[in-house]
């Protein structure tokens, strides 16, 4: 492939009945998109198909002439139903063949584990006549690539570890070796809570005039939204003055910006732990409705907790349970959020030291949401009231779907 073109066509095509009928989330094709992004490669489009062998055939043929390159993920196991070598082949109308080279690395994965090799592990050896293997260093499923109507092939294995291992090691460097990337993108990032996506969209785009080649995107998961600012990296000072005055606007509502280690609900939490590390305070979390959503996302990002609890009852006296315990653990803070009333959505926040208690009591004024994501979004008030505490900011901030009732 010596031909070098200003603007790829790239496809991620994702196998398997469980991916197509959604009984599993295709998070390797989020995660795909978002890593050549930050590579400076664009993916084009995405297509999913299920196991059925004339079907993966016929679609290998067809999206091979729209697209210079096709990433094909999942259907190389030893079951019956993982069939992308097959139809690859069929696609290509060539056979299979043993691959001797694959067929010991897959004996020396089993001795090493001090097991024979199923009989049925050698159809992971079995690969089309013209394919070139791609090393997996972690399973027992290599990857394959292949030339079909122009356009370069690349297979993969299905489990993420895997698959993200193969993209990073074997799969980039060939597609930025063939295809130099004319120029790389900025992707700016922020994190919100308290204003809608309808608000966050007016006030920005009646404020901040974009050229035609920077966007802002907008991502809400309920209670929070994520800001991006896309543009060619050329444009790099123009975007910063627009970032600029996009953090201007966003300022009160403001959460934390870039894109923290695991990004969504965690994300957080990350940033109060690094807070809690960085001031070396520990911290004892009560909850009630939240059901211990606080103590574990905290927990995972590696926050210094020394006591968690979950509190089934309504405290007569919220103020007292607090102060004794933060004695009895001997801890620099206590979180709490309590007393949750279904009737009427009040609940109550705390944030105790040994010197003081302060105390919130709040109603969310939102529309009715299940119990999940009545826990999510009491999670995050918990997390960004703390937040705040630690930055020396008003513990409550303004928030559409919250009132502070005493």
């Amino acid at each position: 492939m010596n031909q070098i073109k200003k603007r790829i066509k790239i496809e991620m095509l994702s196998t398997g009945d469980e991916v197509l009928y959604g009984q599993i989330v295709d998070t390797n094709a989020a995660w795909l998109s978002d890593f050549l992004f930050e590579e400076g490669i664009t993916i084009t489009s995405r297509h999913t198909v299920g196991d059925d062998l004339l079907t993966l055939v016929e679609t290998l043929q067809e999206r091979s002439l729209h697209n210079d390159i096709l990433i094909v993920n999942g259907g190389l196991g030893p079951t019956s139903d993982d069939l992308s070598a097959q139809a690859a082949a069929q696609a290509n109308n060539e056979s299979l063949i043993l691959h001797e080279e694959w067929l010991k690395t897959l004996e020396r994965y089993f001795l090493n584990r001090g097991r024979v090799m199923p009989a049925t592990n050698i159809k992971q050896a079995m690969l089309p006549q013209s394919a070139t293997l791609i090393d997996n260093p972690i399973g027992t499923a290599c990857g394959f690539k292949m030339q079909l109507n122009d356009c370069l092939l690349f297979f993969t294995p299905g489990v993420p570890s895997e698959f993200k291992a193969m993209v990073r090691n074997s799969i980039l460097p060939e597609i930025k070796a063939n295809y130099p990337i004319t120029e790389s993108k900025l992707c700016y990032r922020l994190t919100t809570m308290g204003r809608t996506e309808s608000d966050l969209g007016q006030a920005i785009e009646t404020t901040v005039k974009l050229p035609d080649s920077i966007t802002v995107g907008y991502r809400a998961a309920m209670p929070i939204i994520e800001l991006k600012l896309t543009g060619p990296e050329s444009k790099k000072s123009e975007m910063d003055n627009i970032w600029q005055k996009i953090k201007a606007i966003v300022a009160d509502n403001l959460l934390y910006e870039g894109v923290v280690i695991n990004q969504g609900e965690s994300g957080l939490a990350q940033v109060v732990s690094k807070l809690l590390n960085k001031s070396k305070q520990s911290i004892v979390v009560i909850e009630q409705q939240s059901a211990g959503m606080v103590s574990y996302q905290l927990l995972e990002a590696n926050a210094p907790v020394v006591k968690s609890e979950v509190v089934p009852f309504v405290m007569e006296e919220p103020i007292d349970y607090f102060s004794q315990i933060l004695q009895n653990q001997r801890a620099d803070i206590a979180l709490g959020i309590v007393n949750f009333q279904e009737k009427n959505t009040e609940f109550t926040l705390i944030i105790a030291t040994i010197k003081q208690v302060l105390h919130f009591k709040l109603k969310y004024i939102g529309r009715s949401q299940s119990s999940k994501i009545q826990q999510q979004i009491l999670t995050a008030i918990a997390l960004d009231g703390l937040r705040r505490y630690l930055l020396n900011l008003p513990i409550v901030g303004p928030n559409v779907w919250l009132e502070q009732v005493a």
